[in-house]
């Protein structure tokens, strides 16, 4: 903490603002993982069901799925301080309820899994909120060193929380668990209410939530190097959600431990998630990102195997600390990623759908694991899951991670568009025409240049794209694509990226004219806009 440059690990925390949060945060998060531990200990007390019990952390889980691109959507046009203090007293009516409940003996198993998916539903639209707002708390320069910050006070509290949590539920039972947890929310609502963010000015082209729900799962339909990044995390967190969702029965059948060891096993993973943080970057360089998904997936494969194995605590305690490291070089490196190829515009919405598929992985691979040791036993589930994880370290290397290298910042490379009398921004649909003279030695280079170009295109908001040649002219390509409105075309001008720039930039060398490339816009008559004309 020490460091003075802008760009230092801890220098976001000479932000008071960010210090503040961060560390409101680190114990909102530490209270949540003790909530965790004690739902996860009581799903044991409850049933003997192994399927029983995987459905706590499909019921957490589960919610992110359902409901984190509305939660995307909404940390984007919302008040996002409004918002997360909305978010915060929810979780906190949870946790009030869990307490009471546990409290007076009342709480069953249908009431915890519901219970759990209502808490799970405060984390989905936490998640894309909180990321939304780091921006604003920091300069530019320290913006990576805030995300960063953020990681190291999530496994923080994974370190921290699940070892406290099993030994308060040890010492004082589940209900007084869940009472320091709400104690936690009332810190972080006293933080929210504290920062006084300045009043954001009124954004003519600001999106509705029907809208912007519709252009985030265009852009996320048409991003191909997204899609790429959401495949890969759902192969690795299907298989990788073994360890989450058995490890309660692998501490209370296997192992012979109680709630305390239980909270010391998940600790353990908090402290190995810290320690692979913190080898990450020098791990980076040399294994790159796909060597860093094959190790994250063939050590999680060997500590299955090691558990299955029966081992003393000590030996179980050692490889859950490689446990730790896998998953957070897997999520790390997958996320990042995951940024890279996201343009700001819709980078909350982008995460949503990210934090779908991944939490989709986990809830949908808890229940199947938890179905696998219903049927096949703990350790035979155990033994199936590290082989598909070995397996699929080596076959997933056929979809290659993208490398994230483009330049997605907005170029404002468009002019104006040329209007003979104002168009009211609600009027559409609109198609733009572009019109190309192609010398036929060029025209495959140009073809390709404009099915690169059409990912660009859709993923700024295109509900259509297309290239036409004139029958008359083979030396004439116009490429054509749609919009649901004029405003939204409007917003596609403040969209438009340096490497779609690149692009266009490419194909008007390619152009043969004096005059650039003609760009047409043309609205879409209904029949109210027609007048009566002449006979």
């Amino acid at each position: 903490m020490t460091a003075t440059s802008d760009d230092s690990a801890f220098a976001p925390l000479r932000e008071r603002v960010f210090a503040v949060l961060w560390l409101a945060t680190v114990l909102g998060n530490v209270g949540s993982f003790m909530r965790d531990v004690a739902s996860a200990w009581l799903a044991t007390e409850l049933s003997t069901s192994p399927t029983a019990v995987a459905a706590v952390q499909a019921a957490a889980a589960l919610p992110v799925f359902l409901f984190a691109i509305p939660a995307g959507v909404l940390a984007d046009i919302l008040d996002r301080r409004r918002l997360l203090i909305a978010v915060q007293l929810l979780l906190a009516g949870v946790s009030a309820t869990l307490m009471l409940l546990a409290h007076t003996q009342r709480l069953d198993m249908t009431s915890l899994l519901m219970l759990t998916f209502l808490g799970g539903t405060g984390a989905a639209l936490m998640a894309p909120t909180w990321q939304s707002i780091v921006p604003a708390l920091v300069p530019k320069a320290q913006l990576r060193s805030a995300v960063a910050l953020n990681s190291l006070g999530i496994n923080l509290s994974r370190a921290v929380g699940p070892a406290a949590g099993g030994l308060l539920l040890a010492a004082f039972g589940a209900a007084f668990t869940y009472g320091v947890d709400l104690l936690t929310y009332g810190l972080v609502i006293a933080a929210l209410l504290w920062w006084r963010p300045p009043a954001a000015a009124a954004d003519p082209l600001a999106e509705v939530f029907g809208g912007a729900l519709r252009t985030g799962m265009r852009h996320a339909l048409a991003n191909a190097s997204l899609q790429r990044v959401l495949l890969r995390a759902a192969l690795f967190f299907a298989l990788a959600s073994a360890p989450w969702a058995l490890l309660p029965l692998v501490g209370k059948q296997l192992l012979g431990s109680g709630a305390a060891f239980y909270g010391v096993m998940l600790g353990a993973v908090g402290v190995g998630a810290i320690a692979g943080a913190l080898l990450l970057p020098r791990l980076r360089p040399h294994l790159g990102p796909e060597g860093l998904m094959t190790g994250a997936a063939l050590a999680c494969a060997a500590v299955l195997l090691v558990l299955a194995s029966t081992p003393a605590a000590a030996v179980a305690l050692a490889v859950l600390l490689v446990l730790g490291m896998a998953w957070i070089v897997a999520l790390t490196t997958l996320g990042a990623i995951t940024q890279a190829v996201l343009p700001n515009w819709v980078r909350g919405r982008g995460l949503a759908v990210y934090l779908t598929v991944f939490n989709g992985a986990l809830a949908g691979g808890s229940l199947a694991w938890g179905a696998t040791a219903q049927r096949l036993g703990l350790v035979a589930a155990l033994v199936v899951a590290s082989a598909l994880l070995a397996l699929g370290a080596l076959m997933t290397r056929r979809w290659p991670l993208p490398a994230g290298e483009d330049v997605l910042d907005p170029a404002h490379a468009w002019p104006e568009p040329t209007l003979a009398a104002p168009v009211a921004v609600e009027r559409g649909p609109v198609l733009v025409l572009v019109t190309y003279h192609i010398d036929p030695t060029d025209r495959r280079a140009a073809r390709t240049l404009l099915q690169q170009l059409a990912e660009h295109r859709r993923g700024d908001g295109a509900s259509g794209w297309g290239v036409t040649e004139d029958t008359a002219d083979p030396t004439l390509l116009v490429e054509w694509f749609t919009l649901p409105s004029w405003q939204e075309h409007l917003r596609q001008h403040h969209r438009t990226s340096h490497a779609a720039a690149g692009l266009q930039a490419r194909l008007r060398e390619l152009h043969r004219a004096p005059e650039p490339p003609a760009v047409r816009h043309l609205l879409t008559l209904h029949p109210h806009d027609l007048h009566e004309g002449p006979p």
